[in-house]
């Protein structure tokens, strides 16, 4: 984490975009790291929300590259499983991706939008300001942190 935090908004886009998508890693860290060594706020969320967004639509996309023939021959799962979970995906649709920025679960969710064919802008828009709030969440209680030293 900290060789990205010294690439600067480089290092946290490298991190965010990492973040969202199945290698497990916390780019809030570099966030933090950032805005303790005064690095412009603003900018920070700018790049640290883009690079997750990306990502996420990178996971999307791989979902939409997905084959039920696929699924079904090489992680033995059932049709009528996958036609199960179909049914909860296009209930909430696109409204699922504010859900995308979330651990162990955001990129599952990110992948089934893109296998089900959600819609795409829908997905987009939805998935954009779930990970803002995320950041700005995360950057307020970064500074919480830092005035109680």
């Amino acid at each position: 984490m900290e060789l990205l935090a010294e690439w600067g908004y480089l290092g946290l886009f490298i991190a965010s975009f990492l973040a969202a998508t199945i290698i497990p890693l916390s780019s809030e860290i570099v966030l933090s790291i950032l805005i303790a060594n005064n690095y412009d706020l603003s900018l920070s969320l700018f790049v640290a929300s883009l690079g997750n967004w990306i990502g996420g639509l990178s996971s999307y996309a791989i979902g939409r590259l997905g084959n039920w023939n696929f699924i079904e021959k090489y992680f033995r799962v059932k049709k009528d499983k996958i036609l199960q979970l179909k049914k909860r995906v296009d209930r909430w649709g696109g409204f699922l991706a504010l859900l995308s920025w979330t651990p162990v679960f955001g990129d599952p969710i990110a992948l089934a939008l893109g296998f089900f064919r959600t819609n795409f802008y829908l997905v987009s828009i939805y998935m954009l300001v779930g990970k803002v709030f995320r950041y700005v969440v995360w950057a307020m209680l970064t500074y919480w942190g830092i005035s109680l030293f």
